[in-house]
């Protein structure tokens, strides 16, 4: 036994600190990107364009990790705006500068965010509605809720609130801990623990998984409960980094939350999900929106690159190039050179060794 064990230890070893191809892939492409950046535009990397940057996407990264918790199990949130925005008018009009009421503020704010997961939860796992048309619905219904409390006027958001999630410590922006703090707690609970093993089978494969008796309703319910909370801590942040959040602070964030997982390695079909991948792929978006802005390109082209970058990670993980690139590179069979017919034979061959001899004679 101890032999077998030492045997498969190096396999052991490797699947242990195995790196997934979406880690490599947009690491390699983020320090490709800063390479660039710093070459061609050199004040998209200066000191105060970073400390701008990073709030930004420490921001998508969470909500581009809650937005992968619903990918894992084959389906997607666009509700995302309306929470992020509904969060950001809750914490600064109900405050009112107020910093005293700020923690209820917060409260009711995360009250929204668990009944809009269990609403789309139940749609889609219970009711079998469509994750498109079921988001969609609920995030209709938290702009109502915003457009009600805000009535479309922004406010100024409270000074603990600038502290905590605009503020720095160590020259450090806080929404980096943030960011962090929600990545070491999706990565432990999702890779670390039975549930989070669960709850990854049940989106690999739901119907396997009902068979074995695995919850697949409640795992695929909690995942877009921990979602919206996820999007309401997103709320929070771009309401204390932004000195006055508009009604609609969050319809910046829909598509790149998409791109940023499909960009980490997540498969929009369920399954293994790649936190680290996801916030580094927020990093590289970000950065590469403000590489674009600082060359001088209209703010309009954004959405473009957003676009573009969320088809070129669909795919790289999609399409089979390796195939591809085999089908053009082969090079096409010659057919052999035929063969040289052999010559006819004379007419000495053909006479046989008595017949020659006679005419010999």
């Amino acid at each position: 036994m101890v032999d077998a064990l030492a045997r498969n230890a190096p396999a052991l070893t490797s699947a242990r600190f195995s790196v997934s191809k979406g880690l490599i892939t947009v690491g390699s492409a983020t320090v490709i990107l800063f390479l660039i950046s710093g070459v061609l535009a050199p004040s998209s990397i200066s000191g105060t364009s970073l400390s701008g940057m990073l709030p930004i996407a420490c921001v998508l990264a969470v909500a581009g990790l809650g937005q992968m918790l619903v990918v894992q199990q084959g389906g997607i949130d666009l509700s995302v705006p309306g929470m992020i925005s509904l969060t950001a008018v809750i914490v600064t009009h109900n405050p009112d500068g107020n910093d005293a009421l700020l923690l209820p503020a917060i409260a009711l704010a995360l009250v929204f965010a668990v009944v809009a997961g269990f609403a789309n939860g139940l749609m889609i796992g219970s009711l079998r509605l469509n994750p498109i048309i079921a988001t969609l619905g609920t995030n209709a219904l938290l702009y109502g809720a915003d457009l009600a409390i805000s009535g479309g006027r922004p406010r100024i958001t409270t000074k603990l609130m600038q502290t905590i999630s605009g503020g720095q410590t160590f020259g450090i922006p806080n929404a980096v801990f943030f960011a962090l703090g929600v990545l070491i707690v999706v990565s432990v609970l999702v890779k670390k623990t039975v549930a989070g093993r669960r709850f990854e089978a049940v989106g690999a494969n739901p119907e396997a998984a009902r068979a074995i008796g695995l919850r697949v309703r409640s795992h695929q319910t909690l995942a877009y409960v921990w979602a919206q909370l996820l999007y309401c801590l997103a709320g929070i942040m771009i309401a204390g980094i932004t000195a006055q959040p508009s009604a609609f602070e969050g319809d910046k964030f829909l598509l790149p939350s998409v791109a940023v997982v499909v960009l980490g390695g997540t498969s929009l079909l369920g399954g293994r999900g790649f936190p680290l991948a996801t916030l580094i792929a927020a990093v590289f978006l970000q950065q590469l929106t403000q590489f674009v802005i600082t060359l001088g390109v209209s703010t309009a082209i954004q959405t473009l690159v957003q676009a573009a970058a969320l088809a070129v990670g669909v795919s790289l993980y999609t399409v089979n190039w390796r195939a591809v690139f085999a089908r053009f590179s082969r090079t096409p069979s010659v057919p052999p050179p035929p063969t040289a017919a052999p010559p006819a034979p004379s007419s000495l061959e053909n006479t046989t060794p008595a017949a020659a001899s006679a005419d010999a004679v």
